[in-house]
């Protein structure tokens, strides 16, 4: 099982300098760096750590993924915040999760004793509703469907039908935004009947750069796709 690290950066520096040296480059097969535009070294720094760099043409988390594809040489990918958000010394554990033959393994803040302490009240119930929605149209089990810390068979962005506007282009007209990814797979995950497993893993506070939530029109347009699921894709 050949495994690879997406680090998905926008303008996130001082994250990158306290993160990125705390993952053993053992623990997977790639690390790839995909940056959204960042103007403030990011991109120049991991380059000079010797990190492969993938530089997106379109704007969007999801875009960002998109554009990856090409470049990923894993069965598996892991999808990693390098903000604070996601604590390197759980790969080897999500790894091992992932070893076990899950299609998509993710690093629950609510599982167990976990806990996000980059939640607000707002933030938290968001998260809240939206995974509890999710089980409840969808049949899922999830305690969080919301998180980008998750790793998942590199093919299922493909079979899911992720990879292109369906799914996407009508909520971000429809809210004026660009949307990411987690919602959605996790949906159609969960409606595949896919073989989903969780560990617990916190959440600390995000270290430097500025939080890139949209909480209203995001939670609109992530609502909308949730419940359009019901009716739009089989």
């Amino acid at each position: 099982m050949k495994v690879s690290l997406l680090v998905m950066t926008l303008n996130e520096i001082e994250g990158m300098k306290s993160i990125m040296p705390r993952i053993d480059r053992s623990w997977v097969d790639q690390i790839l760096v995909v940056d959204g535009g960042s103007v403030d070294g990011t991109v120049d720094w991991a380059r000079k750590q010797n990190y492969e760099v993938v530089e997106q043409t379109r704007k969007g988390l999801r875009w960002g993924y998109n554009e990856a594809l090409p470049h990923i040489r894993g069965d598996y990918v892991i999808t990693f915040s390098p903000d604070g958000n996601s604590i390197p010394d759980l790969l080897p554990q999500l790894t091992a999760k992932m070893a076990e033959g899950y299609d998509m393994v993710i690093v629950s803040r609510y599982l167990d004793n976990a806990i996000s302490d980059d939640d607000d009240l707002v933030t938290a119930f968001g998260n809240w509703l939206f995974t509890k929605t999710i089980n409840l149209l969808h049949g899922g089990c999830y305690t969080d469907a919301m998180v980008m810390y998750r790793g998942y068979r590199t093919k299922l962005f493909e079979e899911l039908e992720l990879t292109g506007d369906q799914g996407f282009s009508t909520p971000e007209k429809l809210f004026c935004t660009n949307i990411g990814t987690e919602p959605l797979l996790s949906v159609r995950a969960a409606k595949r009947n896919l073989k989903i497993g969780e560990i617990p893993g916190d959440e600390p506070a995000r270290i430097g750069g500025s939080r890139k939530l949209q909480v209203i029109r995001w939670g609109s347009a992530y609502m909308f796709q949730v419940v359009r699921e019901l009716f739009f894709w089989r």
